[in-house]
């Protein structure tokens, strides 16, 4: 499954991202700067949830020049006791402010509602982190509440069906 907006590609990773991925610049605000062999479980995690049949992430690929990015997609996470399928992403520092991440994110909720049939799904953001606040914002996403995530504190952004085909201005 690939999907397309008018800037960007999102397509399932391969091995062959992997020198790219383990950029120390490339996940640092995913994880942290991840040593080569975390970044090789990470890609192998995402490749075996996309051969499985699972939602998984899609490496973000700049159009115009095919430069991979970022990501964005899906991961399945236990949140407060609930498996969750949160909408995460990631994109490189240098392109931050320029709506791709947006875009990205849009696509993949349309996707999730559209094709998967999913019927909820959250974001996953850190207080602090007011840019990926305002990317689930205009993803159509609402504050639904505050939890502690991995040790950390986090926001619980989410949108559900009924107020994504409020929101498609197609009606889904």
């Amino acid at each position: 499954m690939m999907l397309e907006t008018p800037r960007l590609i999102l397509r399932p990773f391969t091995i062959e991202d992997l020198d790219r991925m383990a950029d120390k610049d490339f996940m640092r605000f995913s994880m942290g700067p991840l040593a080569r062999e975390q970044t090789q479980v990470f890609l192998d995690n995402v490749i075996g949830w996309d051969r499985d049949g699972l939602t998984s992430q899609f490496a973000m690929i700049i159009r115009s020049s095919g430069a991979l990015v970022g990501y964005c997609g899906f991961f399945h996470h236990e949140v407060d006791g609930k498996m969750e399928i949160e909408i995460g992403y990631r994109l490189d520092s240098n392109l931050w402010n320029r709506g791709l991440t947006t875009e990205a994110a849009r696509a993949v909720r349309d996707h999730g509602f559209r094709d998967l049939k999913l019927d909820y799904v959250i974001s996953l953001i850190h207080p602090e982190n007011v840019p990926s606040r305002r990317v689930a914002e205009k993803n159509g996403m609402t504050l639904e509440r505050k939890t502690t995530f991995r040790g950390f504190p986090t926001f619980v952004f989410s949108i559900d069906r009924q107020r994504w085909l409020e929101l498609a201005p197609d009606g889904g």
